[in-house]
């Protein structure tokens, strides 16, 4: 089978390598023009660092990785109020548990079949056509292309999704959070191996160290529809606005801000397609990731549960034969239980990190205070970490 897969972030190569496992022919199409590298950090854990292991992959991530020694959170003046070891993650998932770039996981994956898989980047699908034998593609450049299955792996705000079930707003679900990301050179002070968190009512700073003298900041908000512009000089105003009058180094960061490279700022949702249809399928078409399920950035789970989704549906499909239909079938079948359980566990996880009350900062606080006590830690996030899914083997 030809299978035309769009999106070349973690679900796309992670899926084309198990196609081609499994003897498929898997063609990749990416709007961006090259593989997007860098990005916020993002925690790795569960069934997808179990897949990361199948794949060979799980070394390189430990030594690509960073490990964070304490999750800090400070006041106006920059002095500690309370934290607790990140070991404690370690702990529970026994190892397999890794912090780095969302890039750097993305590139460790596509090396996997760089050379072995086609992969077509600055173009994506404008039109699909299909019947009971074929899909036929458009492209933006005007070329077609007929494949026997198209998969959209092209994130949150799916193009493949958009045309074959609908537009974004029938399955989004705003959380009611913006969120924004970047990057600076020589920023001071690092506090090495330490996430440094400033929070205020409705409003959150974050910032951590990396390799290269670089420095990561991660600021989230509550906001609503109007908190919105479609630009990124619109994106800046609004992070500015809301955080110009805030303590701690928010004048600096802001500064720092206006010149980054690789700004991205974006809504914090959930795709939850039982809003609609309740399917990620249809016809010869499937989604995977973020474009079927996104749990929302705030969860910290979405590459992990993108590779095993991907996993999934490649090995059902290796299964079905011929029969694409009931390899569908099977692994919404298979995944999707799990999925709704992440995506409640995902609110929860939101309200912790950008806390809406100054009592909820408060119980916040005496949660990190006592997590490095192990069965208080259990308690408080056993249930979110923990991946309640057996993976199946394929063989």
């Amino acid at each position: 089978m030809r299978v035309l897969i769009c999106g070349a972030g973690i679900a796309g190569p992670t899926l084309a390598y198990w196609l081609l496992r499994h003897g498929f022919t898997p063609t990749i199409v990416e709007s961006a023009r090259k593989l997007r590298t860098g990005g916020y950090i993002i925690d790795f854990w569960g069934a997808g660092f179990e897949i990361a292991e199948r794949m060979g992959l799980s070394e390189e991530l430990k030594r690509i990785g960073y490990r964070i020694e304490e999750a800090r959170v400070v006041d106006r003046e920059g002095k500690r109020v309370v934290g607790f070891p990140v070991s404690v993650f370690d702990r529970m998932m026994q190892g397999k548990y890794v912090s780095l770039p969302r890039g750097e996981l993305a590139a460790a994956i596509f090396g996997t079949i760089e050379g072995k898989v086609e992969t077509i980047f600055g173009e994506s699908v404008e039109r699909i056509e299909q019947d009971e034998k074929k899909v036929r593609v458009t492209l933006r450049s005007g070329n077609t292309r007929e494949f026997d299955l198209v998969i959209g792996a092209d994130g949150l705000h799916s193009r493949i999704r958009e045309l074959v079930f609908g537009p974004e707003s029938l399955f989004e679900k705003d959380l009611g959070y913006r969120a924004a990301a970047f990057a600076l050179d020589g920023y001071r002070p690092r506090d090495e191996g330490v996430y440094v968190m400033y929070t205020e009512v409705g409003q959150q700073m974050v910032r951590f160290a990396m390799r290269e003298d670089r420095t990561m900041f991660f600021l989230t908000f509550v906001g609503d529809e109007r908190s919105w512009a479609d630009d990124e000089e619109g994106q800046k105003a609004l992070v500015r606005k809301r955080f110009e009058k805030s303590g701690w180094e928010s004048g600096k960061i802001l500064e720092g801000m206006e010149g980054c490279k690789d700004f991205y700022f974006d809504r914090v949702s959930q795709i939850q397609m039982n809003k609609a249809t309740g399917l990620w399928t249809r016809g010869r078409v499937a989604l995977v990731g973020d474009a079927a399920f996104a749990v929302s950035l705030l969860a910290g789970q979405g590459s992990a549960l993108a590779m095993v989704a991907a996993y999934i549906l490649a090995g059902e499909l290796k299964r079905a034969g011929e029969n694409h239909e009931e390899g569908f079938r099977k692994y919404q079948e298979l995944f999707g239980p799990f999925v709704k359980r992440k995506q409640k566990g995902a609110l929860r996880f939101a309200e912790s990190l950008t806390p809406r009350s100054k009592w909820s900062i408060f119980l916040r606080n005496r949660i990190f205070q006592l997590m490095s006590v192990q069965w208080i830690a259990d308690l408080a996030v056993g249930r979110d970490l923990a991946d309640r899914i057996e993976v199946p083997n394929y063989g």
